[in-house]
């Protein structure tokens, strides 16, 4: 009998496992399970939830390819599909960013190929929409999946079980009336009314909520001189829109950078795998100061203007924002955007910010062993750095926000770390009201744009998986002066899932079929970089791996007990 292997979900890392999988030689039956009804594009890229206006987070150059590159088949599409998506042929670009619903009929089109590849190499492949996996059961011999569609619920058996689910959206996103927890589904926001807007993030995800409202009430256009403008519909005059965070920043423009990355000089993976083999887990001091040498080496000069040498953990973050926080938001967007496009068209790469991107994924190594305090100034000062530097949006973006403000339509609000969000529960007959330094701000909708929570072992959606102990909450270290005497003195459990290096849950079962978490939002506590395609194709690929070769020793055992 052919290995049985289950899929749940066909999104990004669903897909990338999947391809990983029919690269065997031998012969695999493999049953991929998606909740909608469009297998191969994902919740971020689906036109159910997604509008037009909303952009990619990742230009074609980055995005790694599944049969073919993104440039390569947008060029084999006809003049009426790149119409559709509003791209001009000649203006097809490896850096460019594209439309998320481009990036859906990409990554659709490609698993096409891949189903007939597979089918070519002698895999058997079914591919199950509308069928939503609802539980899962560890047994002896295998793993049992309750599975529900149109026509009621049953169960499937598999070897090796791969949770793809992505991110986890609410099901309901207007929870009051005005009041969005997500800018999904994007049709949602299409309600919002001429009010104000207030939106909860200034991140891409908040821009998009933003942009998905706006050419609701309005239209972008190249102006005479070829500047983007903003023109609101009739009716319209009462909408306006306030992107609002605790700094008050706006995000960098995507800047200009070799790929794939050049290697470090002084914070390589050897200087950090060398601070984890020391066996400690008061580890972040001395992956800061290997940082901080990876910034001197690249850029001297900026190091010298921010007083790099005198910085810590804590206080770094106040001299890489500095300028962005001392300025008008919208006059550092515009200079900003002057100097991406300026240095896009040089080629030239500003060597502090790709210092910083380049080590974002080798100081990521040392985060599961760091201890409770650690871990704890990691997330509070250090991990926002990171995220700034590689989570840049696209010029358009910017260009965009930039029309907003010129049409009146666009304001930016600092929170700060004191602030007060009151909705319908608070006896509001709509939207919210934030208080911020005493000043209330009014709006007849609010969007919560903040992103993906992380979520732990007992939020999965599988009662049964939960109840047996399928899953546990992954564990960190004490810090050495806050051990306390319990049953297990030297850790503390911290949230996500508890994982090995092939996203195998670790447990204390014992079965012959293997289930592996790739599940993004159980797996950001330990892995806060985990959130984009890249990430999708090395769990992916890990995962993929991971399976073949467990198809090649039947006799290990699913779980190996803990120490």
């Amino acid at each position: 009998m052919l290995p049985r292997i289950a899929i749940i979900g066909t999104g990004p890392t669903g897909l990338y496992t999947f391809k990983q999988l029919i690269g065997s030689s031998d012969p695999l039956s493999i049953t991929l399970f998606e909740a909608e009804g469009e297998p191969g594009k994902g919740t971020p890229y689906h036109p159910d939830m997604n509008d037009p206006a909303m952009l990619s987070n990742i230009p074609s150059i980055e995005l790694p390819a599944f049969t073919e590159t993104l440039g390569d088949w947008l060029r084999r599409q006809d003049d009426d599909t790149l119409m559709r998506h509003g791209i001009r042929r000649e203006a097809i670009d490896e850096r460019e960013f594209y439309p998320r619903l481009v990036l859906g009929d990409y990554m659709q089109a490609q698993f096409q190929r891949m189903l007939q590849q597979a089918a070519d190499r002698g895999h058997l492949v079914t591919v199950l929409a509308r069928h939503k996996v609802t539980d899962i059961e560890i047994q002896a011999e295998a793993i049992r999946l309750r599975i529900a569609d149109l026509d009621g619920e049953d169960d499937a058996f598999f070897d090796h079980v791969v949770m793809a689910t992505g991110h986890n959206w609410p099901e309901s996103t207007e929870i009051r009336p005005g009041y969005f927890v997500s800018p999904w589904p994007a049709s949602i926001l299409k309600s919002v009314r001429n009010e104000a807007v207030g939106i909860l993030g200034t991140s891409l995800s908040g821009i998009d909520a933003l942009m998905t409202v706006a050419t609701a009430h309005g239209m972008f256009y190249a102006d005479a001189a070829g500047d983007l403008q903003y023109h609101p519909v009739p009716g319209t005059e009462e909408f306006r829109a306030t992107l609002m965070s605790r700094k008050g920043i706006l995000p960098e423009a995507d800047f200009y950078c070799p790929l794939p990355y050049v290697t470090p000089l002084v914070c390589t993976e050897g200087a950090v795998d060398a601070l984890i083999a020391t066996g400690r887990h008061d580890l972040l001091d001395d992956v800061f100061e290997v940082f901080r040498g990876e910034i001197v080496a690249r850029d001297p000069d900026y190091a010298a203007r921010i007083g790099l040498s005198q910085l810590t953990v804590e206080t770094f973050a106040a001299a890489y924002y500095a300028d962005r926080t001392e300025s008008d938001p919208f006059v550092w967007a515009a200079k900003n955007l002057a100097e991406a496009e300026d240095n896009r068209q040089k080629r030239y790469t500003v060597p502090w910010r790709y210092a910083i991107l380049i080590t974002h994924e080798i100081v990521a190594k040392v985060i599961p062993h760091l201890d409770e305090n650690d871990l704890k100034r990691f997330h509070r000062h250090f991990k926002g750095i990171f995220i700034d530097d590689y989570a840049t949006v696209p010029l358009m973006s910017i260009r965009r926000l930039l029309a907003l403000s010129r049409a009146g339509k666009l304001s930016i609000l600092k929170l700060g770390e004191d602030y007060r969000i009151r909705t319908a529960e608070d006896g509001l007959e709509r939207g919210a009201e934030v208080e911020v330094d005493g000043e209330v701000h009014r709006f007849g909708a609010f969007i919560d744009a903040t992103g993906q929570e992380t979520l732990s072992a007992t939020d999965l959606p599988f009662p049964t998986l939960v109840a047996q102990g399928g899953v546990q909450e992954s564990a960190t270290p004490r810090a050495a002066a806050i051990r306390q005497p319990d049953r297990d003195p030297d850790m503390v459990r911290t949230g996500g899932i508890d994982v090995d290096a092939a996203y195998r849950p670790r447990l204390g079962l014992m079965s012959e079929g293997r289930l592996y978490c790739a599940a993004i939002a159980f797996l950001l506590h330990k892995e806060p970089f985990v959130q984009g395609i890249t990430s999708a194709r090395d769990i992916g690929e890990t995962v993929g791996r991971a399976i073949l070769s467990d198809i090649t020793d039947e006799k290990t055992p699913l779980f190996q007990i803990c120490a």
